[in-house]
């Protein structure tokens, strides 16, 4: 397949403004939909890494849904011309909390776009800055970056490139089970109307995926929360998330972690039932001094 990507280039620095106000009830829903037993932040505590998904959503009339369900327009990317489309991953920087009752405003801005070849053909990648804003000042930043693919040919499916054997020798791990209550769950509550998550007939039978895709972010909102609960009372500064090869609903993941030899920092994965690395991220902690502030700041890159 043949595209010319130079159009498109010119939209880079495109920009969009949303606003929302952070509320407890979609972080219930969140922690209901991972089976967490967590307290619900109070109006001015923090919220945790990754529920921004939560709020600021891309309210795209169905009129601007594509035949995937996802949005081929009314964001800040261009329409491009594949017709499927995966997560490729994402960097945060956070230099301050998002809590609860704050107002917030994102901008989003188109920053990139590279063509690849793949093993099953032409690559598009796309990538938006995300800005989120508080009162207080900038808060996350988030460099997210999505892959559009071809539609494979027939007879071809779309199942799980041979990555890398993820490590085993690691301290921190457990098992998720992706069923679909669960993976629509996270759809509704991220506002995420993707098919490949949702509807399987769809799934198989256009796309030949061999069952229904978890959701990139699902992957990394488990590594956040194993992070999380792995090294309490630590500030994250920077995480770096990059999709490897997907995972589905029709078996289990592993998520898996360990602390860096200088501790200051930590590296976690998900791993496909054949034990080999489905997602990676790399991520650095702030070093907070007795008073409470960041004395230092640290930058992560891709594993």
């Amino acid at each position: 397949m043949t595209i010319d990507i130079e159009p498109l280039r010119k939209e880079l620095g495109r920009k969009i403004e949303e606003e929302d106000v952070v509320t407890q009830a979609p972080i219930k829903a969140m922690l209901a939909t991972f089976d967490r037993e967590e307290k619900v932040p109070e109006p001015g505590e923090p919220i945790a890494p990754g529920w921004h998904l939560l709020y600021l959503h891309s309210y795209a009339r169905r009129n601007q849904l594509g035949r995937d369900g996802a949005a081929f327009a009314g964001g800040v990317l261009p329409k491009i011309p594949m017709p499927r489309r995966m997560y490729a991953g994402s960097t945060f920087t956070f230099d301050g909390d998002i809590c609860v009752g704050d107002k917030l405003k994102r901008e989003t801005e188109f920053t990139d776009i590279q063509l690849r070849q793949g093993s099953t053909g032409t690559l598009v990648v796309a990538t938006q800055t995300r800005r989120i804003f508080t009162p207080r000042g900038l808060a996350w930043t988030e460099v997210y970056s999505t892959v559009f693919r071809e539609d494979p040919k027939p007879g071809e499916t779309s199942g799980t490139p041979v990555r890398e054997a993820a490590p085993t020798d690691v301290p921190w791990r457990r098992t998720i089970v992706p069923d679909p209550v669960m993976l629509f769950r996270y759809s509704a509550i991220t506002f995420n109307p993707h098919r490949i998550h949702y509807d399987r007939t769809y799934c198989i039978e256009t796309e030949g995926y061999p069952g229904l895709v978890v959701h990139g972010p699902f992957a990394q909102q488990c590594i956040f929360d194993l992070l999380r609960d792995s090294a309490p009372g630590r500030k994250v500064k920077t995480i770096a998330v990059r999709a490897r090869a997907p995972l589905f609903d029709t078996s289990t993941f592993d998520v898996i972690g360990r602390p860096t030899a200088d501790a200051n920092g930590a590296e976690l994965w998900t791993v496909t039932p054949k034990g080999t690395i489905a997602t990676q991220a790399t991520a650095t902690f702030a070093w907070v001094t007795p008073k409470g502030t960041i004395a230092t700041q640290a930058t992560a890159t891709f594993a």
